[in-house]
């Protein structure tokens, strides 16, 4: 046998946990997990269902931990899993899979699909089989703490850029403060205002925050990819510096999978409790306006038709549904609200990685007319996210499917908002 598939498949018998096997005995074939997921909706084709996506997986299960599956293979009469089987496999489980959870959180049986993905993305990437674009993000966070390979010296030029704009200095490795404000890699080149904004929010509310030189980055490749240890490393490290500090929360920027990797899923990893509590960034705000500590002009609200786009990661899967519109609705006179929204939003269709991948842009823009449908049936022309790569993503399948809709960030919609 090939030794990289062997790796793989012994990665899977890890993997084949109790959760793993109860799921996998208890799936009724329903197809409702197929009707959550848009690449299914979108397309048509019943590969991109799912419980479909876990052949591979479940094929082993069902050989080597069933009695009617030991029975069989003992007579010849299955087929064992195949380095070229897996090979095939790969774009189902990377390509058309942004673990959004929306499959998950429909099931009749309770099982959860992306838990089972994760699981199956291990053996893949063990085996050889992850993308090359993922495996390069990968290899950048793991070697130069940034997914995109952005360096200290960029986020110092995006620094001192939004100092000048401001006027507002931006700490470095500040001890004992109340903050440490992670970034992610399309923050720091993309939307380098979100540090701007964070500048102005934080001088309003009189809090002491600081950004770190040895971990600024938030994005876990680790989790996208599907290596635990390398998630345990990247998560270690943000650990390790805000320990160092002294700070009392790290705050997750406009990041999904970096939002959950180290809120949800990091003491879990690193096998300990931390000794400073995560927020994600729309907690904080909402905290400090509840508080009093961050006024918002009310009197001056925006009058623009706007909606939100909830972030997979950040509102199904990490819980932060009211915050966002807490906010918006005292700065927005028209906020209007998807029809499928909140836990039960649909992806923008680039998470998990998927937007790393080159290959995948046919496909997404494919999928994309699920959220242009949400987007057309309210009639606005600005829309509102909390996540980095949904911004980018929706950014350019706007662009592409021609429609006339400006993308923002609420965190510097906020920004611009506050009383003087």
């Amino acid at each position: 046998m090939n030794a990289s598939l062997q790796r793989g498949l012994d990665a899977f018998r890890r993997c084949l946990d109790a959760p793993t096997a109860s799921f996998f005995s208890s799936c009724v074939h329903c197809g409702l997990c197929a009707e959550a997921c848009l690449f299914y909706t979108e397309t048509g084709d019943p590969n991109y269902a799912p419980i479909n996506r876990l052949a591979p997986l479940q094929r082993l299960w069902f050989q080597e931990y069933t009695l009617l599956g030991r029975f069989l293979s003992a007579l010849g009469l299955t087929k064992p899993v195949t380095h070229d089987e897996l090979a095939q496999w790969s774009p189902l489980v990377y390509d058309s899979c942004t673990l959004c959870g929306r499959c998950a959180l429909v099931c009749p049986m309770g099982i959860d699909l992306v838990y089972m993905i994760r699981r199956e993305r291990e053996g893949l990437a063990v085996s050889g089989h992850a993308p090359a674009g993922l495996v390069g993000a990968t290899t950048r966070n793991v070697n130069k703490g940034s997914a995109m390979g952005v360096t200290l010296d960029t986020l110092r030029a995006q620094i001192h850029h939004q100092e000048a704009l401001t006027g507002i200095p931006v700490p470095m490795d500040v001890q004992d403060a109340d903050y440490l404000v992670l970034l992610s890699s399309m923050e720091i080149v993309q939307f380098p205002e979100y540090i701007g904004a964070l500048s102005k929010i934080f001088q309003r509310a009189k809090v002491k925050w600081t950004l770190s030189s040895q971990a600024f980055e938030a994005t876990n490749s680790g989790i996208q990819i599907g290596i635990p240890d390398i998630a345990r490393q990247i998560v270690m490290r943000t650990v390790t510096v805000a320990e160092k500090l002294g700070v009392k929360v790290v705050i997750c920027p406009e990041c999904g999978h970096g939002f959950r990797a180290l809120r949800w899923e990091g003491e879990d990893l690193i096998g300990r409790r931390y000794g400073f509590r995560v927020q994600h960034i729309l907690e904080v705000l909402d905290e400090l306006h509840q508080e009093g500590r961050l006024p918002l002009r009310t009197q001056d609200q925006d009058a623009r038709p706007l909606t939100y786009h909830d972030p997979c990661q950040i509102a199904r899967r990490g819980g932060v549904v009211e915050q966002p519109r807490n906010l918006l609705r005292k700065i927005s006179s028209d906020y209007r609200e998807m029809a499928e929204t909140g836990t039960m939003n649909w992806c923008c269709g680039g998470g998990g990685g998927v937007s790393a991948l080159e290959q995948t842009v046919p496909l997404r823009r494919q999928v994309f007319r699920r959220k242009k449908a949400q987007i057309e049936s309210l009639g606005v022309h600005t829309l509102v996210t909390a996540c980095a790569n949904c911004r980018m993503v929706m950014e350019e399948d706007l662009e592409v499917h021609g429609m006339d809709v400006e993308v923002i960030g609420l965190t510097e919609m906020v920004a611009d908002h506050l009383e003087e």
